[in-house]
């Protein structure tokens, strides 16, 4: 018979019960035995409800605390010596330093660096390669857990990052070399895992290798067989999981190693799926993809049971399972959490749960026949009628505005050097000038008055003066520290797509729809489901406020088109170009109205642009098009003499610097802290025309760097970027940071700037 399985369910639990727990052991208000009850508790929870829902197997390993990249170097003693002789053990101080760089005991250090999984908003914890290095096991963790569902009755899939994969996403550190000869050093330490795993009785073990999906050297094809070959075989049965697109090219690598199953991602490798299932060796099981584990639309179990049923002719009955397309980590836990949405709209979802209840529908079709599963048939049905019927999705309106786009409406009036003595003057700034990159601490008072407000027990008279008087403690606090260019702050924003997203048409919003982000950071998408249109100004009155507080220039802030696009929960029934356009249009409104109301600078955020970039390079060019005239179109309504920002993070960028360019913003701020300005490399060999400002200290750490520290980044970032062009600003936005935290670290900025701005001593 068929099965079903789960890739991971996520970790965070339905109330973010994750979060909670891991946030209360930093500040030291729990316990390590508290920490790990918590733990245990939400995989009991997990697996009984996977196993409910009908699946043969559950994942172990997807459960961590922080990220599984970390959990995977952490596994293999991966540890950098900073961090201290893990002598065979990674506890979970050492582990939480790595992360965050400081851990409960209050130990700080760098740490390592954090950056986008594949092309979704998850951040993983990069793995920091040595030529030198040794690979033990040298954490106890997924042992323990299989251990544990074993016990409770279950049948575990543990899963891994594959070595391809964990390798591939690696950065070489202390020397130049091929990281690929790492691989014969790596691979014993993988079989001295599944021999463990083997012993407990697992009978399968997924290693996760989505790098297959990407267009790779032809040396690591050649790793790929060589690796499986000597993986496969010796235990657990190995299934290798390849998603977030199809396999391409790759597909001939299908038969050159003996997996026991390979997984492949059913949407968005959709017409591979028979190609692939022919190519597999005699035996092999394929797990094929076909819920969508990426986003939170019903799927339409008619059109999956037409793509599993060719599959079934191909391989027969046994050697066919079903599977969400990837994890479900970048999924809302359950939707029957959600009260607050209406029912037409509640009608087209599936979170997590819902999704393990299709995945074993489609099992006990493909087991039973379609009539065992005719009221989950006749549901989804009228689910994908009432989404394609419904007049909310469409507006005339939009649609009609977007067909009448020009090219001149993604110029600006003049080229950046004649844009550039105009925004000086406009201006008043000094050399190196200083700014931060928009939101200021989240206080408990500021959280305390939304929940007040939200719950009636605030007026909105009162809620408004509440964050007014935020707005002005952040200008006054600005002011104070010596900033050049100011922020109000955001303390109306609990989220930088959210608040945005609820004052467009188009979106709808979750109460408990959350997802992990990175470690306990976690975030609400919006439900993008229509076209979108702006009512009304949605910033202004905010920041006409703040600029009303100080004679220093205010940016005004805004969310970037493609960033609302990415980081929502996008509708797929029309081009993502589509989407993309309409709401460039929407903030091209909010733009023209903070130009007219006084604003000199406004930043529009591009965090996602990197994420978006589709995984295959011979995809790029048609994304990155409709991307960069998105963010033109949002932001070329303005004069030549107001200075348009914007901010990117956590992404490589070297191989799309001429799209960066080419969005022609006055001044961006990257990312380059945690990196030690490594990514400035790439303006060694291409010359970046407009103004950057690249991150002098992280702000996902804790930790408050010195000012020599930072005057040492910029003075590196000085050596590739000509001063005059040289911004002074943190890596990103400081909402999540207390300002015990803050204020030390810009007043070390500053510092830092003056620092470099006074002449140095001929040597």
């Amino acid at each position: 018979m068929g099965k079903a399985h789960n890739l991971g369910f996520p970790r965070i639990g339905a109330h973010r019960e994750m979060k909670r727990a891991v946030e209360a052991y930093w500040a030291g208000e729990s316990s390590l035995e508290e920490l790990e009850a918590t733990g245990r508790d939400l995989r009991a929870r997990h697996w009984r409800r996977q196993a409910e829902a009908g699946l043969d197997y559950v994942p172990v390993g997807d459960f961590s605390w922080y990220d599984h990249m970390l959990e995977m170097s952490a596994l293999l003693g991966a540890v950098p010596e900073r961090f201290g002789q893990v002598s065979g053990n990674v506890d979970l101080d050492t582990f939480f330093r790595m992360a965050r760089g400081r851990s409960a005991d209050g130990v700080e250090t760098t740490p390592c660096e954090m950056t986008k999984w594949f092309d979704t908003n998850y951040h993983y914890l990069v793995p920091e390669l040595h030529a030198d290095m040794a690979f033990e096991i040298s954490s106890e963790r997924l042992f323990s857990e299989t251990r544990e569902a074993l016990d409770q009755g279950y049948n575990p899939k543990p899963v891994l990052v594959g070595p391809l994969t964990w390798l591939w996403l690696g950065k070489v550190k202390g020397g130049d070399f091929d990281k690929l000869t790492l691989l014969d050093r790596l691979l014993p330490a993988y079989e001295r895992i599944l021999d463990r795993l083997a012993g407990q009785g697992a009978e399968w073990v997924q290693l996760d290798e989505p790098v297959l999906v990407l267009d790779l050297p032809e040396a690591w094809r050649a790793a790929y067989t060589r690796a499986y070959n000597r993986l496969t075989g010796r235990g657990p049965r190995v299934m290798v999981a390849a998603y977030f697109g199809g396999l391409g090219d790759n597909v001939d690598l299908v038969p050159s190693a003996p997996v026991d199953a390979l997984h492949v991602d059913g949407v968005r490798g959709v017409r591979e799926l028979e190609g692939v299932a022919a190519a597999l060796p005699a035996d092999a099981v394929l797990s094929a993809g076909v819920i969508d584990g990426r986003n939170i639309w019903r799927t339409d179990l008619e059109a999956a049971l037409e793509r599993l049923r060719p599959l079934e002719q191909i391989l027969g009955n046994e050697r066919l399972w079903v599977a969400p397309s990837c994890s479900l980590l970048h999924v809302p836990v359950d939707l029957a959490e959600e009260t607050g949405l209406d029912e037409e709209l509640k009608g087209w979802l599936a979170f997590a749960a819902q999704k393990l209840e299709e995945v074993g529908a489609l099992k006990r079709a493909l087991n039973e026949g379609r009539d065992a599963i005719a009221e989950a048939l006749a549901a989804s049905s009228a689910a994908v009628a009432s989404r394609r019927r419904s007049a909310r999705t469409r507006s005339p309106a939009v649609r009609e505005r977007v067909a009448g786009l020009t090219g001149d409406m993604t110029r600006r009036d003049s080229p950046y050097a004649e844009r550039r003595p105009r925004q000086r003057a406009n201006l008043d700034l000094p050399e190196l000038p200083t700014t931060t990159i928009g939101s200021f601490p989240q206080t408990a008072e500021i959280r305390r008055a939304r929940r007040d407000f939200k719950a009636g027990r605030l007026s909105e008279a009162e809620y408004l003066q509440a964050m007014r008087d935020a707005i002005a403690e952040d200008v006054r606090i600005q002011e104070e520290i010596g900033l050049d260019v100011l922020v109000h702050g955001e303390p109306e924003r609990s989220d930088m797509v959210e608040y945005f997203g609820q004052r467009l048409e188009g979106f709808a919003f979750t109460t408990g729809g959350w997802v992990q982000s990175y470690g306990s950071r976690c975030v609400r998408p919006p439900v993008l489901y229509g076209d979108v249109a702006r009512p009304e100004p949605m910033t202004v009155d905010w920041s006409v406020y703040a600029q009303s507080l100080t004679d220093r220039p205010m940016k005004g802030m805004l969310t970037g088109p493609v960033t609302l696009l990415q980081w929502s929960f996008v509708r797929d029934d029309q081009p993502r170009a589509d989407t993309a356009r309409q709401l460039a249009l929407a903030l091209r409104d909010e733009v023209a109205d903070l130009e007219a109301a006084g604003l000199r600078a406004i930043q529009v955020d591009e965090p996602a642009l990197r994420e978006g970039l589709p995984l295959r390079r011979g995809e790029w060019g048609d994304y990155l098009d409709w991307a960069v005239e998105s963010f033109r179109l949002a932001t070329s309504g303005v004069s030549d003499a107001t200075q348009i920002h914007t901010h990117m993070c956590y992404a490589e960028f070297n191989d799309i610097i001429e799209a960066i360019a080419a969005l022609d913003a006055d001044v961006i701020s990257v990312e380059a802290s945690r990196s030690e300005m490594e990514l400035l490399e790439v303006f060694r060999e291409y010359e970046y025309p407009n103004e950057i400002g690249p991150g002098v200290y992280d702000i996902h750490s804790p930790r408050v760097p010195t000012t020599d520290e930072m005057a040492e980044l910029l003075a590196k970032a000085e050596r590739v970027i000509p001063r005059e062009r040289l911004w002074v600003n943190p890596d990103c936005g400081l909402k999540t940071r207390g300002w015990g935290e803050v204020r030390p670290a810009l007043e070390n900025m500053v510092e830092a700037a003056r620092r470099m701005r006074e002449p140095q001593p001929v040597r």
